[in-house]
Formats: C-alpha cells, structure tokens, sequence
C-alpha cells in the first residue's frame, strides 16, 4: 500500500468527526479555516458553533458590524483574524458568491496558501496540497528530511512533495487525513509509533531520528513590551479608546494607557505578566477614582461600567479587570 493510500484509509477509519466536516459549505470550511490558524480545534470549535449561528451565511456576516465581529472573537487572539474575516465576508458578497478557484480563493483577505488549498479541496474537490506544521512532521520523519522547516527551501521542498503524494480523485480526504494524522499519531511528543501503520517504512523510525525530525530553527526571543493602564471610575462610569492601526489589538478597546500615573490612584497589580506569541507583555494596572471628571487625551470615551461588555477587549484587559 503507498503512503497516500495509508493516510486515506487511516482517515476513512481514524479521521475526527467534526462539525465543519460535515458540509462542502465553502463558507463554513471557510469559517473553520481561519478560526483554527494558531487556535487549536478544542478551542475553536466553539467560536465556529457561535460565529455560525450567529452569522449562518456568508452575506450576514459581511453586513454585521466590525465591533460585533471582533465581540464574538474575544477570547481568541490574533486580531488581525476577524478583521480579515469581516472583510473577505464582504469580498465574496461583492462577488456574487464563493470563489471556486485556487486564484479566487487566495484573493480572499486573511487566506494564503494552505488556507486556500484546505478550502479548496475540501469544499471543490480542487488537487491542491496543504502543508502546516502537522503536514511538515509527517513528511520530514517519513522520509528523513532534514531541511530545517520555516526556510523557503522547506516550504519549496515539502509543498512539491505533498503535491505528488496528493491523490487527485479524493484530495480532501488526503489533506484532511494528513492534518489529523499529524494532529493525533504523528504528534510533536510521544507519537503513537508503535501503532502507525507508516511505521514499518518510516525512515525516522528505522533510523531513531523521530525526536530530531522535523528539524526546526531556533525561535526568536519574545521582546519585553511594559503598559501601564489607569482605570479611571467617576460617578459610575469609565473612559476607555480605541487602539488604532500599526499596533497589537487593532480596533479594540483599552482603558487609560499611560506613562504618567495620576496622583491618587491605586495599584490593583503589578508586573502582570501576559504572553503573546512574539512579545512578553508587563503591565501594571491602577485605579484612579478622581473628585471630579477628569480630562483626557483626544480619542477617550465615557461609557457606563456596565456596558463594559458591549465591547470588544483584548485578554489582558480582561484578566486585569478580574483584579479590580
């Protein structure tokens, strides 16, 4: 039996069950695509049941409000996601439908290469290979590649071979078995080799190299980045902005950010500390409970602290104001 034949069989008998794989709906696949780049499936299952039920067509979506958008997303990081996904929604309206090419689909906002090989061959049938990082391990320990990952050389290298392992007459089947293959046998740690059925012919195995493979380049340092917010409280309500385009967190809410800490006001706790994926965030957060109503900076609004909620916030000021 070939490679290809084994993943395909594995996923017919192994493949998970999940709810976006029930449809060819390109816009639920869609959906599922891009809440799941740096989302695990655990994690995004959920948002994919609310964002479809909240949004069930591509055309509800595209006329909601960006503030509703990024409100549903909460929680999942990434921003830039949701604002690439409210605008691609209003692409394919502007289209009259879905695009049902490779070409059309990596026009999308938001959709690159694997992203549009996924769509495409799950929802068209279309012979295009994925490669993410489930697809790049199970490759590099099958055949003892060696190429360090995250270079243009292993994207070139691998991208090539997963197109002539790619079975043209069932190319979702194929991709959708390599990811989950990846995802839940061929695992970063501890995969499942005694039971694989590509152990017998995997190099990596015979040649006890499957710790070493895929070989990877040593990520950067995160960068250190301190914030030091004020939350401002007068007579029941509190100021908070808009962060703008060029930043972390485009188009969510904050309260003061400052450099200055007024007179008066309060830690609530210090050095919190909270990690994104290229930068180590520590923030100190304040209360400040002014006498009278205090100016601020162009571009702060005054809101009730119970509607708080309405708006769409990043996880750090989430996880301070449990402090408050």
């Amino acid at each position: 039996m070939t490679f290809s034949e084994t993943i395909t069989d594995w996923y017919a008998a192994c493949g998970r069950d999940l709810p976006w794989r029930r449809t060819r709906d390109p816009y639920a696949v869609w959906l599922s695509e891009i809440i799941l780049q740096q989302t695990r499936v655990a994690q995004g299952w959920a948002y994919w049941e609310r964002f479809m039920e909240r949004f069930p067509t591509v055309e509800d979506l595209a006329a909601a409000p960006e503030d509703e958008v990024l409100r549903l997303w909460q929680g999942l990081g990434y921003y830039s996601r949701a604002r690439n996904l409210h605008t691609a929604a209003k692409q394919i309206v502007a289209m009259g439908g879905f695009p049902s090419t490779l070409e059309g689909i990596r026009s999308l906002k938001g959709v690159g290469d694997y992203t549009a090989a996924a769509i495409g061959s799950i929802a068209f049938g279309l012979p295009a290979a994925v490669v993410d990082g489930n697809v790049y391990r199970v490759l590099a320990r099958y055949f003892g590649i060696a190429t360090p990952v995250g270079t243009s050389a292993a994207k070139k290298e691998f991208t090539e071979l997963a197109q002539r392992l790619l079975p043209v007459d069932s190319p979702a089947a194929f991709n959708q078995g390599m990811m989950d293959f990846g995802a839940t046998c061929c695992t970063p740690v501890n995969p499942a080799c005694l039971t694989c059925p590509l152990q017998p012919s995997c190099r990596a195995f015979k040649e006890g190299r499957v710790d070493l493979l895929p070989v990877k380049q040593a990520p950067a340092k995160p960068v250190e980045r301190h914030l030091t917010y004020v939350y401002v409280r007068f007579q029941g309500q509190t100021a908070i902005h808009r962060r703008g385009p060029g930043d972390i967190w485009q188009g969510l809410w904050e309260p003061w950010l400052t450099d200055e800490v007024p007179a008066g006001a309060k830690p609530v706790v210090q050095g919190f500390k909270h990690q994104l994926t290229h930068r180590t965030l520590l923030a100190d957060f304040w209360l400040w409970e002014p006498a009278g109503r205090p100016g601020l900076p162009e571009g702060y609004v005054w809101i009730e602290e119970a509607e708080l909620d309405a708006y769409a916030k990043p996880r750090l000021f989430e996880l301070i104001l449990g402090k408050l």
